[in-house]
């Protein structure tokens, strides 16, 4: 059995790395090798890296500056739905709020319809509140879509936290805001993290509303990747592949720094308390 629990692992870790090597792989190349359609040994470059700092024809910005603006409207976006979807769901476990059932499936219901589908009106209001081109528009944009996600499961993880523990504080003279920000808060530390990572990764790869809000500035790198397919000489793949490993780094790191939570909330809520 530990022979072939070791078979299955070695063999699910190859086909999840196979892509990242491929990447790895591919931005060492030149152009004409990476179009090759014969195997053969090469001389790794870093001219693709190089690239990613030149902003293509057609943009101002190089590769960093899109990279930039995705870690800031990711991580704001991400700390707004989670902070939100915290308080919101503690509303909902805590509270008793006429048809209640009714308003979370209303808030979940918003996420049936796919965003592309309402891209038009949203493009008209932020024309009228002068929000197209901005940080501001896509924060917002993203924090509304992902509110219901953050408030679905947050409350689940709430409703396991027992409400004795806020009972107590209130005995001993905490307010409802104070039993919530130090007893809530830090017993849903694993719901938050768990909500920010999906949050996050969301916001992350988002394309369609960044292309069409934002085709100026403060655009995020899925934007950038579509850009290069203009290129006069064809689509840089040397570069793309540099561009994606760069752009998952970020995600990696940060899923690396919260995996405690995430491993305790695998779990969270099995044992009854």
């Amino acid at each position: 059995m530990s022979l072939l629990r070791w078979f299955v692992i070695v063999g699910y870790l190859a086909l999840a790395a196979a892509p990242l090597l491929w990447l790895g792989v591919t931005s060492l190349q030149t152009q004409e090798q990476a179009l090759s359609t014969t195997a053969g040994a090469f001389t790794p470059t870093l001219a693709a890296y190089d690239r990613l700092s030149e902003a293509y024809a057609g943009s101002n910005s190089t590769f960093l500056d899109y990279l930039l603006s995705s870690v800031v409207i990711g991580l704001l976006s991400t700390v707004a739905s989670v902070a939100l979807g915290t308080c919101c769901a503690y509303g909902f476990s805590r509270f008793h709020i006429p048809g209640a059932k009714d308003w979370l499936f209303f808030i979940l219901s918003t996420r049936f319809m796919p965003p592309l589908a309402v891209v038009a009106p949203v493009l008209i209001m932020y024309r009228h509140f002068d929000l197209p081109n901005t940080h501001l528009g896509l924060i917002a944009l993203y924090t509304v879509f992902n509110l219901s996600l953050a408030v679905w499961l947050m409350k689940g993880f709430i409703d396991e936290i027992p409400k004795a523990y806020e009972e107590a504080a209130l005995v001993d003279g905490y307010s409802r805001l104070q039993a919530f920000w130090r007893i809530i808060v830090p017993q849903a530390r694993t719901g938050m993290a768990v909500t920010a990572v999906f949050c996050l990764i969301s916001a992350w790869n988002e394309f369609g509303f960044a292309m069409t809000l934002n085709n100026k500035h403060g655009t995020t790198v899925p934007v950038y990747f579509a850009g290069l397919q203009g290129n006069i000489n064809g689509v840089p793949w040397p570069q793309v592949a540099a561009g994606v490993l760069l752009f998952v780094v970020p995600i990696v790191i940060f899923t690396v720094l919260v995996r405690k939570h995430l491993l305790r909330g695998v779990t969270f809520g099995t044992i009854k308390q």
